[in-house]
């Protein structure tokens, strides 16, 4: 699936344009400059095309310099990483040195930039953008992230800069199975452990790997496609622009796999990056194994680990049907477990259910624990039946689909889950009327 990043000095309005785009109020707005400091992913669909798009926020700093090369830092990140580039600028403060800046470095890129001129509310504005054509950019598209006027014409022209999705290459049925976490917490020593060689992924320079490699591995009698999205620095400081590249990288492998062994490193715990990480997972519906390394660091009691299983499994809640492994990569413990169950997870997330086993079994429990009554209306459910989409996803046939609560929503899904095994998957449930 393709990328497309915003950039744009701050203040322009690139978070509004995100909040349009993907049609949520993810990203925060505000007046001040800087008010996005974490990066906003998200995704949006145009004419039956799907695509990600990240929004690289501005920063809050005082000195002039150390500005423009925090802003330096991240449109290149940006520019490396992205299929095309919305570079953002405003109507009423016209061309200032900050633009001509990102400019200069965008037009030497030789990447697919549109330039967009925001907030032009009203004819007589289009006018006043006219002076931009002298970044040498082409032709500004005039819009409104605000009021929305505009942006047709722009998702058009960001459709027609995109790659066909190039999935083509890999259209066989094998599973792809994507290695993906934080910088520094073992991807590419597992991926070096599974295949058996030392590959050369991590080099000092981050983002050294530009796509995710695919390995096939056939070995044990398992076959399919390793993916490695291995591209850190592994040693130094993990900086701000380092986490924000590895959240680019993951979009990009988690989208393209079915299952994602998402790894974490143990004597560091689960971070706010890891988090983010685990969302998008599910947000892709995709597989999740979880895989603790560095297991060898920790001091253990007698309940370490069972503790370590609880702990997670608040942080990762309401989705915390997860498989989790605790491995040491340099002492080879437990690495065949992780490919064993992602395969288990593979295996669980093509499962179909007939509508026939489905209904023999929820119907019984939900007469027995019916959904509460709202308003003096009685809910009744009449019948549940499997959807035929490549994830697990169930609708239930309701006289009021709309008065179902989220509680209610969750007790079917653990019923479901306590009588089929789809431990790792995320299921989609959804109330229909009949």
């Amino acid at each position: 699936m393709s990328l497309v990043a915003i950039v744009g000095r701050p203040n322009v309005g690139k978070s509004t344009l995100f909040n349009r785009l993907t049609g949520q109020r993810q990203a925060i707005v505000d007046a001040a400059a800087g008010t996005t400091r974490d990066r906003h992913y998200g995704k949006t669909d145009w004419n039956g095309r799907e695509f990600s798009i990240i929004d690289t926020g501005g920063y809050s700093v005082n000195s002039d310099d150390v500005f423009e090369d925090e802003i330096r830092r991240q449109v290149l990140l940006a520019i490396d990483e992205a299929d095309a580039i919305l570079f953002m600028v405003e109507v009423s403060t016209g061309v200032t040195d900050l633009d001509m800046m990102m400019a200069d470095i965008l037009r030497r890129s030789g990447k697919k930039v549109l330039l967009v001129c925001n907030k032009v509310d009203n004819y007589d504005l289009i006018y006043s953008s006219h002076e931009f054509y002298s970044l040498g950019l082409g032709e500004p598209y005039c819009i409104s992230s605000m009021s929305g006027s505009g942006t047709g014409d722009l998702m058009d022209a960001i459709l027609s800069l995109l790659p066909a999705d190039c999935e083509a290459e890999y259209s066989d049925d094998l599973p792809r199975i994507t290695v993906v976490g934080r910088p520094n917490v073992g991807k590419s020593s597992l991926t070096n452990a599974l295949l058996g060689e030392e590959r050369n992924i991590v080099t000092p320079v981050a983002g050294t790997t530009r796509d995710s490699i695919y390995t096939r591995y056939n070995k044990y009698g398992m076959d399919f496609y390793l993916v490695d999205t291995a591209g850190m620095r592994k040693k130094g400081k993990v900086t701000e622009d380092l986490e924000f590249y590895s959240v680019m990288r993951s979009i990009r492998a988690i989208e393209n796999s079915d299952v994602c062994v998402l790894m974490l490193d143990a004597s560091q715990g689960i971070e706010s990056q890891d988090m983010n990480i685990h969302n998008l997972i599910v947000r892709n519906n995709k597989g999740c194994v979880i895989v603790v390394n560095k297991w060898d660091l920790i001091e253990k009691g007698n309940n370490t680990m069972k503790e370590w299983r609880e702990f997670l499994a608040k942080k990762l809640a309401p989705f915390s049907d997860i498989p989790i492994i605790f491995t040491s990569v340099i002492n080879k413990q437990r690495i065949m477990d992780v490919l064993q169950t992602a395969i288990r997870v593979y295996e669980s997330r093509k499962r179909r259910i007939s509508t026939s086993e489905l209904n023999d079994f929820l119907l019984p429990i939900i007469e027995q624990t019916p959904p509460p009554s709202t308003k003096g209306k009685y809910i009744r459910i009449k019948y549940v039946t499997q959807l035929p989409t490549p994830t697990p996803q169930f609708a239930f046939f309701v006289n009021l689909p709309q008065y179902i609560k989220e509680t209610y929503r969750r007790f079917l899904e653990n019923n479901i889950r306590g009588q089929w095994d789809f431990s790792g998957v995320p299921i989609r449930i959804y109330f229909r009327q009949k």
